[in-house]
Parts: C-alpha cells; structure tokens; sequence
C-alpha cells in the first residue's frame, strides 16, 4: 500500500516578496508584492545561521510567513528564497516539525514500530532533536535542513559546521553503544536527485560522515517541495558514496 502524505500548511498564508539583503544574521529585508502595502520594504526573522550559498540574490522571490505571535517585533518569518525556478525552504525548524509530522502521518516507514516521540530529548551531555521509543526499541534522530544542490546533488552543509561535527561524532557513540541513530537531512529543493556531505565546503564534517554510515548510523536524505501552501515530504534520496 502507497504511503499517506504528509503536508505541513502554514498557519496563515504566505505573502510574495522580493529579497533585498540580509542585514543581521537573524533578520532580512525584503519588498512586499502583494497586499495593499505593496512596494513596501519588510524586514523578516530568518533562523538560518548559515550561508544560504547562492540564495540571497538581490531580488529573488521570497516567501514570508506572517509571525504567530502578533507582538512580536518582526511580523514576518523567512520561509523560502526562490533559485532556478524553484522555491527554496531555508526555515531551520522544518525539518524538525517535518519529522513530527511525518512520524504522526506514517510517512516514513523507518518509524515504523515506534509508538512514541521525544522532541529535544537529551541523552549524556547533549540534546539530540528527536528520540523514538516503542516495539522497535529506542531511536535517536537529528536533523538537518538542505538548502545547497550542486550538479544535481544535494549536499549539506553550507558553511563549515563545528556544531554539526560533533553531531555526528555522538551519533557514531551512540551507535558504539548498540543503538539505533539516523541522520534526516530535509532537502527543501526539488533538484536534487540524490545526497552526498558538501566536502569541498567540509571536508572534516564530510570524512565524519561517511565515516558515520560505516559504524551503522542511517541516513534519510528526503526532498520536500515548497509552495505558499505549505511544504509537502517527497521521496527519499540515494547517498553518494565516495
């Protein structure tokens, strides 16, 4: 049997905009194209940290979702950057909630068999973004959102990544320990056909990675498609190997 979709809709639609720049690392400015402000500039939260490597290209069509909570200083919240045609997902907390969603929809069959869901589960030392428990035992989940697609390969990360060094660093100990751990990198770009570490960005994340998959840490490498309604999980990806 075909597997149910799994569609995150944004809480209220989203409004056309045209980036400018980046002006903090937590805040854009863009031009409204719609509504009866157009032409009006916004500025908006983005909590993408990284590079976004090829998409803040002045006057590339931009997502914004308007903030849950009306008191907030920014209204708006960066969702997608366009490029090549596409709409691009570049909020960081997508993949999180995609997971969720995912794992409450039975989308995915590597949860299959896990009757529970840990968001932000600490274990030793760290927090990791998901922890499953259930029939199958325990399994522990960190995800990673894609933005960057290069000769059709989806690769990640963007910038070089300390943080994400020692991600997979505890997930191979982890996996020295006998459990189950999986890498989900959320493509949010239609292009890429398969998956494989930026190492010509990281070589160090890039050699831990691979290295990762030797000692039985999984890779889920899923492309999701990005549109004003909301964002929708595709396919899984195949992993390069060197």
């Amino acid at each position: 049997m075909p597997r149910p979709s799994c569609h995150m809709p944004f809480h209220a639609p989203c409004r056309r905009a045209a980036f400018i720049r980046r002006i903090k690392r937590f805040t854009v400015r863009a031009e409204a194209l719609d509504g009866p402000d157009a032409g009006t500039v916004l500025e908006a939260h983005t909590n993408n940290t990284g590079s976004m490597l090829g998409l803040l290209r002045p006057g590339a069509a931009a997502l914004l979702s308007p903030a849950a909570n009306p008191a907030r200083k920014l209204k708006y919240t960066l969702e997608g950057l366009e490029s090549a045609g596409a709409m691009v997902g570049v909020n960081t907390l997508t993949p999180n909630r995609m997971l969720h969603a995912a794992w409450k929809a039975g989308a995915m069959q590597e949860m299959d068999g896990y009757a529970h869901f840990k968001k932000e589960a600490k274990v030793g030392h760290s927090r990791l973004d998901a922890h499953l428990s259930g029939d199958r035992g325990d399994l522990w989940v960190e995800c990673k959102n894609v933005t960057l697609v290069e000769d059709d390969v989806a690769r990640f990360p963007d910038a070089v990544t300390e943080r994400g060094q020692k991600h997979l660093r505890e997930l191979m100990a982890l996996a020295g320990q006998g459990a189950r751990v999986a890498l989900f990198f959320l493509v949010q770009r239609p292009d890429g056909q398969c998956f494989g570490p930026a190492d010509f960005i990281d070589p160090v994340y890039a050699e831990l990675f691979y290295q990762a998959l030797e000692r039985g840490v999984e890779a889920w490498p899923y492309v999701a498609d990005v549109n004003e309604s909301g964002i929708t999980l595709g396919q899984r990806l195949s992993v390069v190997r060197p």
